[in-house]
């Protein structure tokens, strides 16, 4: 059955041409295509002026993304087979990079299912959907998750904050089976993880290859994991022959898991625990004449908005600026960004003007990126949002 159309502007046409996934609301022609005549999450025929598809998209007409194609075909009703070809194509993908059934199977658009995340844990997957357009087909994409991995157990964490834009409800529940926690292995170090009360869907699989790029340094050395959650750089450092760890969380919950994976890795006696806020806890430590010879800064998103942006700056350039006040002459900063709307280039600047302030010479030996379970989109800036930056600082 055809679909209605969703009329673009012919100024706005050239942009999708080049492969991108989003329309805006103001590149609608909203005299030929009223935007209050669709239903949130109705499917559409996006179009150009003469006529010519550019593919199916589904619509919520109350948000400034207005569109999201999903097909380069027009008038696809996804069914169960089409679920199964996306996920089948981005399991082979992963299939290339992991032994074990542990990362991101889904990352959204990165992987031309918008508005789905999908994070694998061995025989659990934690499913999250953030668009009125994709709830309107979990049941279906809930069977084909069944059919293809068999998994004891599948977690709806719908409870991102990105949901309410959406006009949807902050959700949490077990559609199939249930668990409390499951261990994990990222680079040879395992984690044990709550799936049901962790941030996000449960872990941070995005800093994987940079954590790996931290154990080839850390022998010997004394590391202070700041924002440490559960120990994801901090218990691999002490796994790669730390000779000691300290992780600083404010989350009481997090720091229990650091504790248990400290346990699970036996490297109990070299890793250390600080609950406290993260910059509080750098002051004190400065306090004590506490040095490191790396320090890990990897706060959550402090611009998340482009509003944000003043205020969010001024927070990575204290953090960094109390980061690199413990660190030995010729140890590491590993100062790390999930904001978007925070430039690699910003983020080199904070990190140099924090040098500066402190009269030190940085020399800058590496950039890592998000692992490659994290796909971006070629036309979607948005879906890049890690950058990481090894310096040396003298």
């Amino acid at each position: 059955m055809a679909l209605k159309n969703l009329q673009l502007k012919k100024s706005q046409e050239r942009r999708l041409q080049v492969g991108h996934l989003w329309v805006y609301s103001n590149e609608v022609d909203v005299a030929k295509s009223p935007l209050k005549s669709f239903e949130p999450g109705e499917l559409v025929n996006v179009v150009r002026v003469d006529g010519k598809s550019m593919g199916t998209a589904y619509i919520n007409p109350n948000t400034l993304i207005s569109a999201r194609i999903i097909d380069d075909e027009p008038n696809v009703t996804p069914d169960a087979a089409w679920f199964e070809r996306r996920i089948l194509d981005a399991l082979a993908l992963r299939s290339q990079y992991y032994q074990q059934n542990c990362y991101r199977l889904i990352h959204s658009e990165g992987d031309y299912l918008p508005g789905v995340i999908i994070d694998r844990y061995g025989d659990y997957l934690v499913l999250q959907i953030n668009t009125q357009g994709m709830m309107a087909f979990r049941d279906t994409l809930v069977e084909v998750l069944q059919k293809v991995f068999q998994p004891k157990g599948i977690l709806l964490r719908n409870d991102n904050s990105a949901r309410i834009h959406e006009g949807l409800e902050a959700e949490s529940e077990w559609l199939l089976g249930q668990g409390e926690s499951t261990i994990i292995i990222e680079n040879e170090t395992r984690f044990e993880i709550p799936l049901g009360e962790g941030q996000k869907t449960g872990w941070f699989y995005d800093h994987r290859e940079n954590r790996r790029s931290l154990q080839r340094i850390a022998r010997d050395k004394h590391v202070l994991d700041v924002f440490s959650y559960m120990g994801g750089w901090g218990i691999a450092a002490a796994q790669a022959g730390a000779k000691s760890v300290c992780c600083v969380d404010s989350s009481t919950t997090a720091i229990a898991y650091v504790h248990k994976n400290a346990e699970l890795n036996n490297v109990q006696d070299r890793v250390e625990t600080v609950c406290d806020d993260a910059f509080d806890a750098l002051k004190k430590l400065k306090a004590e004449n506490r040095r490191f010879d790396i320090v890990v800064v990897d706060p959550p998103a402090f611009i998340k908005r482009k509003k944000d942006k003043e205020a969010g700056e001024k927070a990575y350039q204290q953090l960094n600026n109390l980061a690199m006040d413990l660190i030995v002459p010729g140890g590491m900063l590993i100062s790390a960004s999930c904001s978007h709307h925070l430039e690699e280039e910003s983020l080199q600047r904070i990190i140099l003007r924090a040098a500066r302030r402190q009269r030190r010479r940085l020399q800058i030996l590496s950039r890592g990126d998000q692992a490659p379970d994290h796909p971006v989109h070629p036309a979607i800036a948005e879906t890049r949002y890690i950058k990481t930056i090894f310096c040396r600082v003298i």
